[in-house]
């Protein structure tokens, strides 16, 4: 997929077109989202970056393929009601978390079997190349915190694998900064000790 224009400057990009934008897409409309990839790429590639923040260096060509990844994945979706940018933001993270989280795992697998089977995004597979086991560690706890506390489970999708603010995490669940706060803190408490368990 060819990289789309970052959209900084361009006139369209309002709070008001990215919502009636998505309010389309909600509506059916996958050209929708074509037009409002411009106005929000640049936003996606933060939120890569920032997930892959900490692997190793030299990640642009790894960060244009997990957004590209997530693109797809979003414009096969059906009938989502993202309610804003925010809202969207954490949609993306969604999809960059099971990208991530489906290499890992593939990673693994190909490593157990003693073959090097190459991935559809090789690229994305690099980047979790020495981390693919905590990734997977740390996937299989957040889904048993998910069948608990749902919300810290979110805040911590938003926050780990989005790279989203507080602020951003607080307007995506419509809850307060202090409440995303305090829930990542307990959060990321009990996944220290669920994963030190497993």
């Amino acid at each position: 997929m060819a990289q789309p224009a970052n959209g900084e400057g361009h006139p369209a990009r309002s709070a008001r077109d990215v919502t009636a934008l998505l309010a389309a897409w909600g509506d059916g409309d996958r050209e929708a989202l074509d037009r409002l990839l411009p106005l929000v790429y640049a936003e996606l590639k933060r939120l890569a970056h920032a997930r892959m923040r900490g692997e190793r260096g030299g990640h642009s060509l790894q960060t244009t393929a997990l957004v590209n990844e997530a693109y797809l994945r979003l414009v096969d979706y059906r009938r989502v009601r993202a309610r804003d940018r925010s809202h969207f933001l954490a949609l993306a993270a969604q999809a960059m978390r099971r990208i991530l989280i489906e290499r890992a795992r593939a990673r693994s697998a190909a490593k157990r079997d003693g073959g090097g089977a190459a991935l559809a995004l090789d690229a994305a597979a690099d980047l979790v190349g020495a981390r693919a086991g905590e990734l997977v560690v740390l996937d299989e706890a957040l889904t048993r915190l998910a069948g608990f506390d749902a919300r810290k489970a979110q805040v911590v999708e938003l926050k780990y694998f989005g790279g989203l603010t507080n602020d951003e995490t607080a307007a995506a669940l419509d809850i307060s900064g202090a409440t995303v706060e305090r829930e990542w803190s307990a959060a990321r408490a009990w996944l220290r000790s669920a994963i030190a368990g497993a």
